[in-house]
């Protein structure tokens, strides 16, 4: 077993924040080797950001992501930059309350979640869209489990807004 994911977006959106909670969730709860990997423009937030996570049940002897098996896009320059590097085959999980362009699916299994509106509906705030993607992204591809997802985002968020996340994630996870 062996998956190659990239997470792009802008920065701000929690890109990297997802890397790790997923990397964390493979290595820690679910004894996987997991390699996190991250980019972002020298701009940081608003600017360009990627985070890229490869999971094995083997050794990882290269930690860059080349040709992902599934790519989490949150951003319009995101989509433009790194579609063509997703694998014939590959899942595509991108934010369709922000990227409003049709994605040819004969390529790619596309899955469209409006991470952005449902945060900001559900919490009115859109600082958990990250959290939303991840919990669609297991629903879809089970890399991890619920639990060891749950529990990393334990790890990583800030104090005091754990039951918010915990709440992202269930609804991301129970979109269809």
């Amino acid at each position: 077993m062996r998956y190659e994911i990239r997470f792009a977006g802008f920065g701000g959106q929690g890109i990297v924040t997802m890397g790790i909670i997923l990397g964390r969730a493979a290595a820690i709860y679910e004894n996987l080797n997991a390699v996190q990997t991250q980019s972002y423009g020298p701009e940081a937030r608003g600017g360009a950001s990627r985070s890229e996570v490869i999971i094995s049940d083997k050794p990882i002897y290269y930690p860059k992501v080349r040709n992902p098996d599934i790519f989490v896009c949150m951003s319009v320059e995101a989509m433009e930059k790194y579609l063509k590097d997703l694998k014939d085959g590959g899942i595509l999980i991108y934010d369709s309350s922000i990227i409003k362009r049709e994605v040819n699916s004969d390529r790619y299994h596309v899955y469209k979640v409006p991470a952005t509106k449902l945060a900001y509906d559900n919490f009115k705030r859109t600082i958990v869209a990250n959290i939303i993607m991840l919990g669609a992204l297991i629903r879809i591809k089970k890399i991890v489990s619920y639990e060891s997802l749950k529990k990393a985002i334990l790890d990583v968020v800030p104090k005091g807004t754990e039951e918010m996340n915990l709440k992202a994630l269930e609804i991301g996870y129970n979109y269809r």
